[in-house]
């Protein structure tokens, strides 16, 4: 059985670390720690948006 290839964004990864760093900056405005909130939703939301946001598929 053929192995069928990923077809994950890497569009989608950079689009979640932007916003992800930008929603931690709001987030650690308010907890305090502006750097490590920014860190962590940035890696978070660059997850997620990798893993759900499929790219295209080749035909």
């Amino acid at each position: 059985m053929p192995k069928q290839p990923s077809n994950r964004n890497g569009r989608g990864l950079f689009v979640g670390l932007i916003l992800g760093a930008i929603l931690g900056l709001f987030i650690g405005r308010f907890t305090g720690s502006l750097l490590f909130s920014a860190i962590l939703c940035a890696v978070v939301v660059g997850l997620l948006m990798y893993r759900v946001n499929p790219g295209h598929k080749r035909r």
